[in-house]
């Protein structure tokens, strides 16, 4: 029951779209309504307010952590193990891809996943991080830099923690973020992807 109660809790956590929330508190057009239609941070950028975007990002990264840290530092009073924790971080995740309170139009979770991996372990969500930064540095593409480094999440857990539920947790919501940057691959091979800090049309 513990563990329903929990992934329940971070599925509703994850649901809520901070990018819609945002662009409501700055007075901007909805997200999904313009540039990529995605509710993130990339796509509030592009109204031309980095304020809001930030906003965006911190607050679809921190749903991400908080869920996966609060599991961990009361799952023993809660008699709730490591598949829990493996659970509750693909529930967050899921909940920012499908939020229910936002009719399931969610976001490419990004900024959810890498909360999550930083939840997990701090090491793990800088490294990726790090991957991600490199390559948007390079290339000015965030979702060519997201691609990546969900391709090296799992690689990267796997050599510090070894096989376990959560890196199957981390397959699952990797291969969920490369699925929904499905688009984002068509444009990057046909070279029409928008660069990072583009402006909306």
């Amino acid at each position: 029951m513990n563990t329903l109660l929990a992934v329940l809790a971070a599925y509703l956590l994850g649901s809520i779209s901070f990018a819609v929330v945002v662009s409501k508190l700055f007075r901007l057009a909805d997200p999904r309504t313009y540039g990529s239609k995605n509710p993130g941070a990339t796509n509030v950028l592009r109204s031309g307010n980095k304020a809001a975007a930030v906003l965006t990002l911190l607050g679809d990264g921190v749903k991400g952590w908080l869920a996966v840290w609060l599991t961990i530092q009361f799952g023993d009073a809660f008699d709730v193990g490591v598949g829990t924790v493996a659970l509750v971080a693909l529930a967050v995740f899921v909940g920012h891809l499908w939020p229910v309170f936002f009719k399931f139009e969610g976001g490419k979770g990004v900024a959810t996943a890498l909360g999550v991996l930083l939840g997990l372990n701090i090491w793990l969500g800088v490294a990726t991080l790090v991957t991600w930064l490199v390559v948007v540095y390079a290339f000015r593409y965030s979702s060519l830099g997201a691609l990546i480094a969900a391709i090296f999440a799992p690689f990267y857990y796997g050599l510090l923690f070894g096989p376990d539920p959560k890196l199957l947790a981390i397959f699952i919501m990797c291969g969920l973020l490369i699925y929904r940057h499905g688009k984002n691959i068509t444009n990057l091979l046909a070279g029409k992807e928008s660069r990072l800090g583009s402006k909306k049309k």
